[in-house]
């Protein structure tokens, strides 16, 4: 129509949009240097350990002089690395199965009820994780061993209890404090009784708590070294401690089978994290910790 009639449309008085600066300042770019140098020097710390568990000798060069497998069927024989992962799988898997039958209900509690001193149990629950283990590990290793359990698998996994029923309290709380109380009420008019309750009602909605926290208790008991370290004996090495023994132990040992165990180590751990990330929202996690800790110290 403006065409025809020879009549312009009226121009727009609206700011034309703002181009992105292309440009970051500097200190962005300092801050992405130093994040770059950081994972440039992780990935070659890394890369380092791999290669040479793999390499036949390394003196120099950016690679091994030949490349074999051989070093982790040494590791495996020399280390006894089958009984050091099968009593590494044995104590994870007591662990997490003890701190859920104890960290359960007592989560339960501490999210249902109120009772004196409340505030004072949670601080309790919280001073395990955040002091650090070796403050409280060598006096608990001394009354482990007086009570003759230091060195014996029980021993370790009464020391790894510690900081992992904590965890477990502190993980499922607020899975239950999200479920309405009248579901339960409901349940009781009903004519259910308290194992029915928790059992068909409670469990499969407390189902996604129960396995965050069984799984990062399974990674926090796999890499405890210090409580492990204190606590554990020839035969009750887990994998961390004999990875430690090989390292700073007697003796001469090939490099290429000690960098072998830091692998499968390692690996192994990789794998645990990307199961927990599954499951788990670290950022919710840690925001929850310093909520409590905030709170009740």
């Amino acid at each position: 129509m403006a065409a025809i009639t020879g009549v312009r449309p009226p121009a727009s008085t609206e700011p034309a949009p703002k181009r992105r600066r292309i440009v970051a300042r500097p200190g962005t770019w300092i801050v992405w240097a130093i994040v770059a140098f950081f994972f440039i020097n992780l990935l070659g710390v890394i890369l380092s350990v791999v290669f040479d568990s793999f390499g036949t000798s390394w003196f120099g060069g950016w690679v091994p002089n030949g490349f074999t497998t051989r070093w982790y069927g040494t590791a495996w024989d020399d280390f006894a690395l089958k009984q050091v992962l099968k009593v590494t799988a044995e104590v994870a898997i007591a662990v997490v199965v003890l701190s859920m039958a104890i960290g359960g209900p007592a989560a339960y509690v501490l999210a249902r009820r109120d009772f004196p001193f409340k505030k004072l149990v949670m601080v309790l629950f919280l001073l395990p994780i955040l002091v650090p283990p070796i403050t409280y590990g060598i006096p608990l290793a001394i009354v482990l061993n007086k009570w003759h359990l230091g060195g014996h698998l029980e021993g370790v996994i009464l020391a790894n209890l510690v900081p992992s029923v904590p965890f477990v309290v502190l993980t499922m709380t607020p899975f239950i404090e999200q479920i309405d109380p009248k579901i339960e009420a409901a349940a009781r008019m009903c004519g259910a009784k308290t194992g029915s309750i928790m059992l068909r009602i409670l469990s499969p909605l407390v189902l996604p708590g129960l396995l965050a926290a069984g799984i990062l208790v399974l990674i926090r008991t796999v890499g405890m070294f210090e409580l492990s370290f204190l606590t554990a004996g020839p035969s009750s090495q887990t994998l961390v401690v004999s990875l430690y023994a090989a390292v700073f132990g007697a003796g001469i040992r090939a490099q290429q089978e000690i960098d072998a165990m830091a692998v499968i180590y390692t690996a192994s751990m990789m794998v645990l994290l990307l199961i927990a990330l599954r499951f788990v929202n670290p950022t919710q996690l840690v925001t929850r910790v310093r909520e409590e800790a905030a709170a009740e110290l």
